[in-house]
């Protein structure tokens, strides 16, 4: 935000050679942070009259504000009603199957599963708060099943899955790490998914955790078409 700054409804960029005026944000704030002016006073990171310029049509905001609003990780097992519901249609990819620890019956069997379960904030992001119970240690475990027990709706579990491997370049070599696609859908006039994406990877041998804040990286994205 300190390079962005706003006038007469249209954002700039401050460079070396002047102001330069910005059409499109690619944006990785909250919204609650983006205007100091429209959200939180407080936000030091945001840009003031970011929103004025975004409602003037000056700017595009990728994601859109609103992006998210029901990124939570507890939605997971509603999706494929949500798609039968809003779109009439039956759902194409199958959903990972998603236990709710909110729910007792569901809580007693991801307590009783842990070892093989990986389980996860519902608020949470970035690999962070999350225990992937095959790879963790017996204390990891027991530590992890006090935090479910006291606070069970923060938490949702999952089967452990089996993600791709690809040849990818380490220290020592060559070696298999596991990946992740994340498509891109583009949502406007008409919702159309991109071709490509980004693929991430878990750079640490044996990691299914692929966030960049966990240690993870990218890796090239090839499409083949006919």
């Amino acid at each position: 935000g300190a390079d962005l700054f706003v006038r007469d409804d249209r954002v700039f960029m401050r460079t070396t050679d002047g102001p330069k005026a910005v059409d499109v944000i690619y944006r990785r704030l909250d919204d609650a942070f983006l205007d100091p002016l429209a959200f939180n006073p407080d936000s030091m990171l945001g840009v003031p009259g970011l929103l004025a310029a975004y409602r003037s049509g000056n700017v595009v905001l990728a994601n859109a504000i609103g992006t998210g609003v029901a990124d939570d990780k507890s939605v997971y097992p509603f999706v494929t009603e949500m798609i039968r519901f809003y779109l009439d249609e039956e759902p194409i990819l199958k959903n990972v199957p998603t236990f709710q620890c909110r729910n007792p019956s569901e809580l007693s069997h991801v307590l009783a599963n842990l070892p093989d379960l990986v389980v996860k904030e519902t608020q949470g992001s970035g690999g962070y708060g999350m225990l992937v119970g095959p790879a963790a240690s017996a204390a990891e475990i027991e530590a992890f099943r006090a935090r479910i027990k006291a606070k069970p709706h923060a938490y949702i579990a999952q089967p452990t899955l089996c993600l791709s491997t690809c040849p990818t370049f380490v220290e020592n070599g060559i070696a298999p790490r596991h990946i992740d696609l994340r498509p891109f859908v583009l949502q406007g006039k008409e919702t159309r998914v991109v071709p490509g994406g980004l693929t991430r990877v878990a750079l640490r041998e044996g990691s299914l955790v692929v966030n960049s804040s966990q240690g993870g990286g990218t890796k090239d994205t090839w499409v083949v078409e006919d």
